[in-house]
């Protein structure tokens, strides 16, 4: 069973793709949303925030739609494409690389854009997660998903321990980099992955994860009058997974407990509102998450999340500002339950007790479907 900690490789998915015709599937997603408090005015104190990071639009709403593409190219390379197909009719391109099949000795490379390795939920799409939205601190550190056009390097041990170690290059222009510094080589990631089976009924995996990048202008806030950060950005992680599942067979029965903790040291310039002034900026936040997710019958699973977030308290010259944490740590707690009558569909309704803003707490509520037509690849563990 450790092979199942390389699920979804491409060479596992190989065999499953008709050989050099491609695959093709479409996810769509939708929610029913309402929350208490105003989504317009959503704050993390003291982060600034991504594009695209908060609880969403209230109401009916259409969500990210995935065209996949994916097929062995030859003997030896395999390619991947995901266009996500946004609610504002604007196609975007999710992920678009190819990966060699075999340079043996357990090495592979990537190139193109994709999900970066690191952490534990940073490589799985949207469709694949547990809950209707990523932890706070994946929302806070990395933009909900840190992916960027770069190179991977990859190596598995030849051991019956699952030992993945891997370091990606990146342009260096999405969150939590920006503006392509380097001459276009502005992030760069290491990561290790080590796993086993204990048993016939249970599996593990850990992992450490570092993300060193030069942001150049990042841009977060308002669109017209963003705010500025020069300067570096590291982020240090550790991810945990264990699973459980009677004889190794989870189509009744499975319980899964995971759990992150990141940290992240930023230190350059922060220009508030592009006001021109820019003001000294040093500062280190930490978050984690862990949730339980239980399926305790054939289609049915419920869950529990809790996050929490902390930044450090900033000078008088921030103060008021995005980064100013105003005495106030972000925490949220969630509970969902969901359907699936095959592995192609799923319905899952999820509160949130979302006590991301100061002085104020949020009553989310979420009702969401995610459909896949066509041939879909495992996933990965």
């Amino acid at each position: 069973r450790v092979k199942e900690l390389e699920a979804g490789r491409p060479a596992d998915r190989q065999a499953a793709s008709n050989t050099f015709n491609p695959a093709i599937s479409l996810i769509l997603d939708g929610k029913l949303s309402a929350f208490s408090k105003n989504p317009g005015t959503y704050a993390l104190p003291g982060f600034a925030l991504g594009e695209e990071t908060g609880p969403g639009d209230e109401g009916l709403r259409l969500g990210e739609s995935e065209l996949v593409m994916s097929a062995s190219i030859d003997d030896k390379f395999y390619g991947q494409f995901i266009a996500a197909l946004t609610p504002e009719n604007k196609a975007e391109i999710e992920e678009a690389y190819f990966e060699t099949l075999a340079l043996g000795n357990g090495f592979a490379v990537r190139g193109g854009r994709f999900l970066s390795s690191i952490g534990y939920l940073n490589p799985v799409h949207a469709h694949a997660w547990d809950f209707a939205d990523q932890p706070l601190v994946y929302r806070a550190m990395l933009g909900n998903q840190h992916k960027d056009d770069g190179a991977q390097l990859r190596w598995v041990a030849p051991t019956d321990v699952f030992l993945e170690i891997g370091a990606e290059l990146f342009r260096g222009d999405n969150f939590p980099a920006g503006g392509a510094a380097n001459s276009g080589k502005g992030t760069r990631t290491v990561f290790v992955h080590v796993g086993g089976d204990v048993g016939a009924s249970h599996a593990w995996r850990a992992g450490l994860s570092r993300l060193d990048t030069d942001a150049k202008n990042r841009a977060t806030g308002d669109d017209t009058t963003p705010d500025l950060f020069t300067g570096s950005s590291t982020l240090n992680g550790v991810d945990f997974i264990w699973k459980w599942a009677p004889n190794g067979n989870p189509r009744n029965r499975h319980f899964k407990l995971q759990a992150e903790y990141f940290t992240r040291d930023e230190a350059g310039t922060f220009d508030p509102a592009s006001s021109g002034t820019p003001f000294a900026y040093n500062g280190k936040q930490k978050g984690w998450y862990t949730q339980a997710v239980y399926r305790f019958m054939p289609r049915w699973r419920a869950g529990l999340r809790h996050d929490r977030l902390k930044a450090d308290a900033v000078g008088t010259t921030l103060a008021g500002r995005v980064l100013d944490r105003q005495g106030h740590d972000p925490k949220r707690t969630s509970v969902m339950a969901d359907f699936s009558n095959s592995e192609f569909s799923r319905m899952r309704l999820q509160f949130n007790r979302d006590e991301s803003r100061a002085n104020a707490k949020d009553n989310q509520w979420y009702l969401q479907y995610v459909m896949s037509l066509g041939a879909h690849g495992a996933h990965a563990f």
